[in-house]
């Protein structure tokens, strides 16, 4: 009869301190949890930029780089992400080959500079957004909009990601031009 009171008594106990240990608190306030009357990054999607216009921005990039003494990769693809042109600067980086081409394709895909993503994960520290598919949380990847609509994107890598991001700013500038 005691070893049964005992382990009632234990029990009972046990189940106290583990309801109060672990009761829960009231959520903090999720800014995820807002829902904007408006669609973000609704950009709709245009004809892809020519061979000819992303080759003019490949070279603007290469330019601006060479005056800094930086050895990039640059990529530009059309809306879907698909490559129309490339080039790899003597002597860059040979990983950022793949990485100014995933700068490019994420800008394209979501509509959005890689930029966002980055401060997305180091300042607001929404570390969901490295959940996404083929995300990439680094700046040097920027959309292409003319006229309105997607056109494609251009990502840069080889140098620090504020370097990436001014070439690939000389580059962006082009389409409209």
């Amino acid at each position: 009869m005691f070893k049964k009171i005992y382990h009632i008594g234990l029990i009972t106990g046990l189940s106290f301190f583990i309801s109060t240990s672990f009761a829960q608190q009231a959520p903090s306030a999720n800014p995820m949890d807002d829902i904007p009357d408006a669609m973000p990054f609704d950009i709709p999607y245009g004809m892809a930029i020519s061979l000819e216009k992303a080759d003019q921005m490949v070279n603007a990039v290469m330019a601006e780089a060479k005056k800094r003494n930086w050895k990039m990769n640059i990529a530009v693809v059309d809306p879907s992400g698909a490559l129309i042109s490339f080039k790899r600067m003597d002597g860059a980086q040979l990983a950022s080959i793949a990485i100014a081409e995933h700068k490019a394709r994420v800008a394209a895909r979501f509509r959005r500079d890689t930029k966002l993503l980055e401060n997305a994960v180091n300042v607001a520290k929404l570390n969901y957004v490295l959940t996404l598919d083929d995300v990439i949380a680094s700046r040097g990847g920027i959309p292409l909009v003319e006229g309105g609509k997607l056109v494609g994107a251009i990502g840069c890598s080889g140098g620090t990601g504020s370097q990436d991001e001014l070439v690939c700013k000389v580059g962006a500038a082009m389409v409209n031009k």
